[in-house]
């Protein structure tokens, strides 16, 4: 406490003000976190003082007050427009230090010089620097000392629920403990493993089974699902399912949520695996089913997308409209895999030049690009579609395979 509350005297985050009877004073607290390491033993005890910003609701007043009350001079903890303001103000240093703003996410900075590449990930006041010199890294991190209170916890080993952990040729990014967390919770710790995450028989309605009394526990299992899935895409599409019934869970979605568990448990030591690499060829699969919902008969489209030999992206939805065929499922997949190979997205982050080449590869027999441009219209659906593949196609040759079908 001692330590964050001089932390905000040295920063000059208040000044003392008498109190004004026409004005609504915003409370404060302390609140007490655990920092762990990857293991879950303790790293160290924080202690934030935040603002009560439930109390900043307008045209609401409080008879009990503080007395000296404080008028803060920046944003703190607490505030509804605190992360805002920390994000502008940090931001903001780093673009006058010769940073730019990635155009595939706002909150990653990038310095490009001829010998030094530096790139930032901000995530509110937790901060990941990586470079290809280490002199760059300490001269960036003496900048940002000049202006904030910067704490070096050294080489990157735990991130917000992913250990990190490098390896002779790349990183292994894993949930291990996560996992072990969420069988705690949901009192799985101890169930029988299985070898899949969802049997193959197994066909889920939003109108059958017995409601799930505690709609609390259903979604917060499943909530913290999709987070694992970040780094566990083999979970992907029975997450996707699964989050299809948030408002209304079975007990048949329950046993289901239990049976993905029981899969976690026995791959929990299940990583993905970042490789050094040079190769930049960007490729790309797709798939879809058809009329894969009971209830709204949608297909459910997916992809993922390898930069060299490194998965770096994918997704499993259900598609918006319905398909009539599954020609025209596996169309707006492939559509939807186009948008994701968009290399704006990569052409800040490199230091080579991705290949030309771009493949996605359909399971289906079917080349759908090779019909010719008047006669897709008569494939239902697709006229939304079809333009933005002729215009990926001119900005950047597009080649799809197609391989034979299992």
């Amino acid at each position: 406490m001692n330590v964050e509350f001089d932390a905000l005297l040295k920063n000059q985050i208040w000044s003392l003000v008498p109190p004004s009877p026409n004005q609504n004073i915003v409370g404060c607290k302390w609140v007490f976190r655990i920092k762990r390491n990857a293991d879950g033993s303790i790293e160290r005890y924080k202690a934030r003082l935040v603002a009560k910003r439930f109390h900043q609701q307008p045209g609401v007043d409080y008879d009990e007050t503080y007395s000296p009350v404080i008028k803060p001079t920046t944003a703190i903890y607490g505030l509804k427009q605190a992360p805002q303001a920390w994000f502008s103000r940090l931001s903001n240093r780093l673009l006058a230090l010769g940073f730019h703003s990635s155009k595939s996410d706002s909150s990653l900075f990038i310095c490009h010089t001829n010998t030094v590449k530096i790139y930032v990930l901000i995530y509110v006041v937790d901060i990941i620097i990586t470079s290809s010199s280490s002199v760059a890294i300490d001269q960036l991190l003496s900048s940002l000392q000049a202006d904030f209170a910067v704490k070096d916890l050294g080489s990157l080993k735990f991130f917000f629920g992913v250990e990190v952990i490098p390896t002779t040729n790349g990183v292994l990014l894993s949930q291990q403990r996560y996992i072990k967390d969420i069988l705690t919770r949901t009192k799985m710790l101890k169930a029988k493993p299985v070898t899949t995450p969802m049997a193959s028989s197994t066909s889920l309605s939003a109108y059958e089974g017995e409601p799930f009394p505690d709609h609390t526990l259903f979604r917060s299992a499943v909530g913290a699902l999709q987070y694992l899935s970040i780094t566990r895409p083999d979970i992907a599409f029975c997450v996707n399912k699964l989050s299809q019934f948030m408002h209304k869970p079975t007990l048949t979605h329950w046993q289901s949520v239990k049976r993905l568990l029981r899969y976690l448990k026995h791959t929990i030591q299940y990583v993905l695996h970042i490789y050094r690499s040079s190769c930049h060829r960007l490729q790309a699969f797709s798939d879809a089913d058809l009329a894969g919902n009971r209830d709204d008969r949608r297909s459910t489209g997916s992809f993922c997308v390898f930069l060299g030999k490194n998965l770096i992206s994918w997704s499993c939805h259900k598609q918006a409209t319905v398909a009539r065929s599954s020609t025209e499922a596996e169309y707006k997949a492939l559509a939807n895999t186009a948008a994701e190979l968009n290399t704006n997205q990569l052409v800040d982050l490199l230091t080579k030049p991705i290949s030309s080449n771009r493949f996605l590869q359909l399971r289906t027999k079917l080349n759908v690009l090779s019909i010719p441009l008047g006669l897709r219209g008569r494939v239902k659906d697709k006229d939304r579609d079809s333009p933005r593949l002729d215009e990926i196609k001119e900005e950047s040759p597009l080649e799809t395979n197609t391989p034979a079908a299992t």
